[in-house]
Order: C-alpha cells, then sequence, then structure tokens
C-alpha cells in the first residue's frame, strides 16, 4: 500500500462533502434509537503501481443499498448514477492513495418516538476509514460455531442489511473472541448452516465449492457473487449452493469466508476440529489469489467490476 499522512478526513452528510468531525446525528435521532437503518460495505484498493484507486463492484453495492431501502421502507433520494458520482468525489476530497473502506448508510432521521417505518424521514451519509485486512487472509481463523442463532426472514431479513440485526452479529462475535475464537459461525433457525457475524461462507468437499443457499438466512453477498463467478468461469470450479447442516463443516476439505470486509479468509479450524490439513487449501488460495488480482484492476476482463477514481 501507497502510505500518506491524512490532515484532514471528510464525509458525505447531509448532501454535501464536510469535514468528518461535522458529520454528527442528534442524539434524539429515530435510527440511533431503533436501528432503524441499512447500510453498504464498499471497498477501494489502492495500485500502487498503476498510481490507481478502484472502487469494488460500485454499482451492484448502491443496488443492493436499494434493495434494503425498499424492504424497510425508505428513500435513498438519490439515483445509484449520482450515489457512484458521490462516491468518487469522496475519495477524489480524501485524497486516498491506500486501500480503504466505505460505509454509505441510509437512515430514519426524524427526531421522533416510535419504532416505525413509515412516516419518518429518511437521510443518506458517508463516511470512510483506511482499512487493511479486516480479518488475517493468511493465518487461518480458529472459528466456532454459535450459541447465538442467525435472525430468520420473518424476524429481521439479512438480505436487507439493516443496522438494528446486527446486535445479532456483536453477540456471536464477541461470544466467539472472548471464548479465544477469530470468528463465529452461524446456525439458522433450523439449524443449518448460515454464515460467519458478518461473511459469507464456503465449504470444499471433493473438489466442489458448496455453499448456503439464500434461504438459509444469508446476506446476498456482492463478494459471495464475485467467488461464484470467478470458481466458475476462470477455474472451472463445481458450485453448489444448497443447506449444510453443522456437522458438514468438520468433514469438509477447505472452508474459507468471503465478504467486502473480511475479503477472502482461510479457516484453519471449526470447535477444535482442524478442516482438511489445517493448511490453505488449494482451491481456497487459487481464489483467494485470483480475487486480489481483480481488485487491484490485474486481471483482465472484469474492468466492469472497477470504478477508476483519478
Amino acid at each position: 500500500m501507497g502510505g500518506q499522512i491524512k490532515t484532514q478526513e471528510y464525509a458525505y452528510f447531509k448532501r454535501e462533502i464536510v469535514p468528518v468531525e461535522e458529520a454528527n446525528i442528534n442524539i434524539k435521532t429515530h435510527a440511533f434509537q431503533y436501528g432503524t437503518g441499512c447500510f453498504c460495505g464498499i471497498r477501494g484498493y489502492w495500485n500502487d503501481e498503476k498510481q490507481q484507486f478502484y472502487l469494488y463492484r460500485l454499482k451492484d453495492h448502491y443496488e443492493r443499498l436499494y434493495q434494503s431501502a425498499k424492504i424497510l421502507m425508505m428513500n435513498v433520494g438519490h439515483s445509484i448514477e449520482e450515489l457512484i458520482d458521490i462516491t468518487v468525489s469522496l475519495v477524489k476530497k480524501n485524497q486516498w492513495k491506500e486501500h480503504a473502506y466505505f460505509r454509505p448508510i441510509l437512515y430514519k432521521s426524524d427526531l421522533s418516538i416510535s419504532p416505525r417505518l413509515h412516516d419518518v424521514g429518511d437521510d443518506f451519509a458517508i463516511y470512510t476509514i483506511p482499512l487493511g485486512d479486516y480479518l488475517d487472509v493468511e493465518k487461518g481463523l480458529s472459528c466456532r460455531v454459535s450459541s447465538w442463532t442467525r435472525l430468520a426472514e420473518n424476524m429481521i431479513p439479512t438480505r436487507a442489511k439493516a443496522s438494528g440485526g446486527y446486535i445479532n452479529s456483536a453477540l456471536a462475535k464477541s461470544e466467539a473472541m472472548l471464548d479465544g475464537y477469530d470468528e463465529a459461525i452461524f446456525l439458522d433457525s433450523h439449524g443449518y448452516v448460515s454464515e460467519g457475524s458478518a461473511e459469507n461462507i464456503f465449504l470444499v468437499r471433493n473438489g466442489k465449492l458448496i455453499t448456503p443457499q439464500f434461504s438459509d438466512s444469508i446476506l446476498e453477498g456482492i463478494t459471495r457473487r464475485s467467488v461464484i463467478h470467478l470458481a466458475k468461469k476462470e477455474l472451472g470450479i463445481e458450485v453448489e449452493e444448497r443447506s449444510i447442516g453443522r456437522s458438514e463443516l468438520y468433514v469438509s476439505d477447505e472452508a474459507f469466508f468471503c465478504g467486502t470486509g473480511v475479503q477472502l479468509s482461510w479457516i484453519r479450524e471449526i470447535d477444535r476440529r482442524v478442516i482438511g490439513d489445517g493448511k490453505l487449501g488449494k482451491i481456497a488460495g487459487a481464489i483467494q489469489k485470483l480475487y486480489f488480482d481483480v481488485v487491484m484492476g490485474n486481471q483482465a476482463g472484469y474492468e466492469d467490476w472497477l470504478t477508476p477514481v483519478y
């Protein structure tokens, strides 16, 4: 990564790019009280050799934000094209020349009491921070199956990426880390494998890539979609989307998480059972390498997944 000394950071707030310390909400804000909001996580990658900053699958992220908004009866207030332009402008204003993370948030902004979605005003904001690896992509993760159950579709739909739903994730993550693990793995309300606290999960068995289906209370992950595409098109790997039993985790040949934050991080052990030979597997390794080539702008044929800024 390129290095830089930051003297001022900027955010998008109340339809303006402002110094981040000015992007504040009132203590009475509806979303602060009730978690009534939804968000995206977007990565930007700095390629020092090309002197270029790439935003990854920007349009796809904002299309999913629109889907979340529809579920939560919210109005984004900007077209997708406007959201893309705002994000690019924010990169330039911050003069990013290192890997960075972007958090667009759509939130219920009225200063009112009553946990509802209708007749409450909405607002949109984006902040950005420098970010390397959210989880260690090299060492292999130690995971546990959480005692907490993943939220079901008729509770808080994971498809919506709703702010309030992440209490579920926080409970599982803290339980895992305080017990000495790196990450949690959720089961859904039917006892099937769902996802990590904030990432999708893949297994490898007999050369086949397996991942939970949408009906198993998972986020419709954009990185998940990327992994499936790359595995099929570039590596010729068969991919199966289906329900996965807990014990199938233990007998898998490989396992890994994927997501905007986590990127692609392989799993060394689950519930004290070593996965495969306890090393980065051939398939996970190949997908990981290919994924990083794509996001850094070093893989031909994926230019439409990247938004170059400079």
